[in-house]
C-alpha cells in the first residue's frame, strides 16, 4: 500500500514524510486487516475519503465495491431512499423499485458515510437500527420482508462528534457502534513538513495531465506556500496547483501569481503574535468577493466549489449574495458581477434559493408562497425587480 513516506501515488493525499502522517498510514494498515467499523475525523479537506478507499483497498474484500454517500449533501427526505431503496410507489417520482447503496455493497463490501455528523435524529435511529442487525427495508416496504446485508461501515466527520453527543444532537449509542476504530487524521497547518512533499507531487501530476513543462517556484513564492496555514488543507493546495500549473505562461512562478487568499492572509514569519492580534485580516467573505469582482473568476469556481465541499459556511455564502446584491440591486445584474454565464442564470437563482440564500427578503419578504408556484419564471423576475433598500 504506497500511501504516504517518500513514496508518490496519483490518489493519495497523505503524501508526505511527517511523523502524524506515519502514525494514519499505521491505523489505516491496522483497519485492513479487519472488518470492524471505522470512524475517521479531520477537517475537510485533510483527505478522509482517501483513507477510506485505502483500508478498502487493502482489505481482503478489496475486489468488492466500495460505495460513498455524502450525508450533508443529500436532504433528510432522500437519504433514507438513498441509503436502503425505495419500491416503486412510495413517494412522488418513485416509478420503478430503486436499490439502495447499502444493498450496492452487500456480500462484503464496504459503505462510506460521510460528514455522518451531519445525520438528522430520524436518521441516526434508522442507521443505528442497520447496524445492530444488518436488516434493512426500502422507503415504502411497510410490513414487507427485511433484507439482511453483510457490508462494512466506514463513517467520517469534521466535527467533534463526542461534544455532539454531549449537546443531544447525536446519539452516544451510535456513536459507539460507528467509533470501534478511530484514525484522526491532523490539519496540514500541524504537518507543515509534508507541504512541500505535496507540492512537488501535485505539480508534477497536473503538469503531466495538463500537458506543461512542471513550473519552477521562486524562492519567495515557496517560503510563502511553505508557511500559508492551508484553512482547507490538502483539498485547497490541490486546487492552488492545479491553478498555478494552467495559468502559469512562462518562467518561473512568481510570488505574484498566488492566488488572493494566499498573499491576503499574513504567513507565519510576516507578524508577531501581538501584531497579528492588532492587524484586523480580510474576512473570506471580502477575499472571494474581490476575487469575482476584481480579478473576475467565475462564482461557479471562486464559492460554490467551497461551499458544496463545505469549506464556506451558509452564514459567508448569505453575506457574499448581499454584498453583491446591495451592489447591484437586481439578480441579473448579481449574475454579471459574479461572472455567472448567462445560460447559468437559472441554474444560479435555484442555487441559492436551495441553500436559503435568496436575500430578497427586503423585496419580497411579505410575499405569500403561492405567488411562487408557477416555477422558475415567477422566480426569476420577482428576482430582477429593482432592490429597494429600508
Amino acid at each position: 500500500m504506497a500511501l504516504m513516506g517518500r513514496r508518490m501515488t496519483t490518489e493519495s493525499s497523505f503524501i508526505g514524510i511527517s511523523e502524524a502522517i506515519q502514525r494514519v498510514e499505521s491505523d489505516i494498515r491496522d483497519a485492513s486487516r479487519s472488518d470492524a467499523r471505522v470512524l475517521i475525523t479531520g477537517e475537510s479537506g485533510v483527505g478522509k475519503e482517501i483513507a477510506a478507499r485505502s483500508i478498502h483497498r487493502s482489505s481482503r474484500n478489496a475486489q468488492l465495491p466500495i460505495v460513498t454517500i455524502n450525508c450533508a449533501g443529500i436532504p433528510d427526505s432522500l437519504l433514507e431512499s438513498e441509503l436502503f431503496g425505495h419500491v416503486r410507489g412510495s413517494f412522488t417520482d418513485a416509478y420503478s423499485d430503486r436499490v439502495g447503496l447499502l444493498e450496492h455493497a452487500n456480500g462484503g463490501g464496504t459503505v462510506f458515510l460521510d460528514e455522518v455528523g451531519e445525520m438528522s435524529p430520524r436518521m441516526q435511529a434508522l442507521l443505528l437500527r442497520f447496524l445492530e442487525n444488518g436488516e434493512i427495508q426500502p422507503v415504502g416496504a411497510a410490513g414487507g420482508p427485511r433484507t439482511c446485508l453483510n457490508v462494512r461501515v466506514i463513517s467520517a466527520t469534521n466535527r467533534d462528534l463526542w461534544k455532539s453527543v454531549e449537546s443531544r444532537d447525536f446519539r452516544d449509542d451510535l456513536y459507539y457502534r460507528l467509533n470501534v476504530i478511530r484514525i484522526d487524521i491532523p490539519p496540514l497547518r500541524e504537518r507543515r513538513e509534508d507541504v512541500a512533499a505535496l507540492l512537488h507531487h501535485f505539480l508534477t501530476d497536473f503538469s503531466a495531465q495538463h500537458h506543461v513543462t512542471v513550473p519552477e517556484l521562486a524562492p519567495e513564492t515557496l517560503t510563502r506556500l511553505l508557511e500559508y496555514d492551508w484553512p482547507g488543507n490538502v483539498r485547497q493546495l490541490k486546487n492552488v496547483v492545479e491553478r498555478l500549473t494552467v495559468r502559469r505562461r512562462a518562467g518561473s512562478i512568481a510570488l505574484d501569481d498566488l492566488p488572493v487568499e494566499i498573499l491576503g492572509t499574513p504567513s507565519a514569519g510576516d507578524l508577531t503574535r501581538r501584531e497579528r492580534r492588532a492587524s484586523p485580516l480580510p474576512s473570506v467573505v471580502e477575499l472571494l468577493f474581490a476575487q469575482m469582482t476584481q480579478q473576475h473568476e467565475p462564482f461557479w469556481t471562486t464559492v460554490y466549489s467551497l461551499f458544496m465541499a463545505r469549506d464556506l459556511t451558509r452564514s459567508d455564502l448569505r453575506q457574499i449574495v448581499a454584498r453583491g446584491f446591495q451592489q447591484t440591486g437586481n439578480y441579473k445584474a448579481l449574475a454579471q458581477l459574479f461572472n455567472v454565464a448567462p445560460g447559468e442564470y437559472r441554474r444560479f437563482l435555484n442555487f441559492l434559493r436551495t441553500h436559503g440564500c435568496d436575500v430578497r427578503f427586503q423585496l419580497i419578504g411579505t410575499m405569500s408562497a403561492h405567488q411562487f408556484s408557477g416555477g422558475a419564471q415567477p422566480y426569476a423576475q420577482a428576482a430582477d425587480r429593482p432592490y429597494q433598500a429600508s
